[in-house]
């Protein structure tokens, strides 16, 4: 199993960050390397099991489904159901816990997955690096942080 972790401070609070993190269909609000994205089947953006088939710059589609979803905790869990990737059995949690100095919050995004071995290090940096490092970094630059 593979297991991806990245984590930053952002200069915000955490329920304010919770109102963009929330919408299960805002990922291309925040995210640079998402164009499009729509929840299926009409469903509501914050309804456990709905899913969001969206495109990346590259054209690529995800599409994933809404596991859990806490207000009280800022968390979201989801899974990636199809992919272009060799992946499988992948879960993601994006999470908030307020940082108890200044108006700020603490931010984790991590995931595990199963992929051929060949596979592991570029998966894990894709991820790591490529997905979730530039969605913290987008996030800091939209709350005031170089």
């Amino acid at each position: 199993m593979v297991k991806v972790y990245r984590s930053t401070v952002l200069n915000a609070p955490a329920d304010r960050v919770w109102r963009d993190l929330r919408d299960f269909n805002g990922l291309a609000n925040w995210h640079p390397s998402i164009v499009l994205s729509r929840i299926e089947n009409d469903h509501p953006a914050d309804k456990v099991g709905c899913v969001r088939n969206f495109q990346l710059k590259d054209g690529a589609r995800i599409r994933e489904k809404l596991l859990a979803l806490s207000d009280y905790d800022y968390s979201c869990t989801s899974a990636i159901l199809d992919s272009p990737m060799d992946l499988r059995d992948y879960i993601a949690t994006l999470r908030l816990l307020p940082v108890t100095e200044g108006n700020r919050c603490f931010i984790e995004w991590s995931a595990e997955f199963e992929c051929p071995p060949q596979k592991a290090a570029e998966l894990a940096e894709t991820f790591g690096g490529g997905v979730f490092q530039t969605g913290l970094d987008a996030l800091k630059k939209r709350y005031g942080q170089p």
